[in-house]
């Protein structure tokens, strides 16, 4: 299964979890304490529209000719995320806690800080606009893009230490996939060592740009 991007051996689909209990309430839920609660997974919406990703990745598959034995699901540890992938499984008929399914702490969702935490979603433009000026700038008490790009990058490295030639499929948040479609996209013109290439494209006028990656809730797309 090849990526078309030369320094990765796997091929790669990212999905936002569907639309969750946080985005219900219009709630910023980013620390790991808060953000494995089971009181903030999925709605009954983001369920109806994981299941719809589930069969649209199914059918990616098939029409790539990719056997089910060759597919990876690695995801947040999150319960709306957690909840997404184990949907998506279980439309694949993969077993969430078998070996094709990996949860990873890197791939949680970015920390904006307690002076975000548990408040309304309508402060996320305030963080996107600090990030414009300088996504090394954290929000306080919080994680700057650049932040979030080193640890997508050691979540990349053991996925790519551990599988070869699969599909994985990484099951994440807005911001981080924001993200890692961003460095993803202008690491195309390297030809590197993964670490090397992240290091490289990790600059103010790269990172800055993530928001044009913005993906909705549910939303499978594959990283060419």
């Amino acid at each position: 299964m090849a990526s078309g991007y030369t320094f990765l051996k796997n091929g790669y689909w990212i999905l936002r979890h569907g639309k969750s209990i946080p985005n219900e309430k219009g709630l910023i839920v980013s620390s790991m304490e808060n953000g494995t609660l089971k009181q903030y997974e999925l709605a009954s919406e983001g369920v109806h529209q994981a299941r719809l990703a589930g069969e649209l990745f199914l059918k990616e598959l098939s029409e790539k000719n990719i056997g089910l034995e060759n597919v990876r699901i690695c995801y947040s540890p999150f319960s709306r995320t957690s909840h997404t992938a184990k949907v998506v499984a279980s439309v694949l008929n993969i077993s969430l806690e078998g070996p094709q399914c990996k949860a990873m702490a890197d791939l949680r969702e970015r920390y904006f800080g307690p002076s975000y935490e548990l408040t309304s979603h309508d402060k996320y433009p305030d963080i996107w606009t600090l990030d414009e000026k300088d996504p090394f700038m954290q929000p306080e008490g919080g994680e700057s893009v650049a932040d979030v790009v080193s640890r997508l990058t050691r979540a990349l490295t053991v996925i790519e230490s551990e599988f070869e030639r699969c599909a994985v499929l990484i099951v994440s948040h807005g911001d981080p996939l924001q993200i890692l479609q961003t460095i993803l996209s202008a690491a195309k013109i390297h030809n590197d060592d993964l670490t090397s290439i992240m290091q490289a494209v990790s600059i103010p006028s790269v990172l800055s740009r993530h928001r044009k990656f913005a993906l909705q809730t549910g939303e499978l797309r594959q990283l060419v």
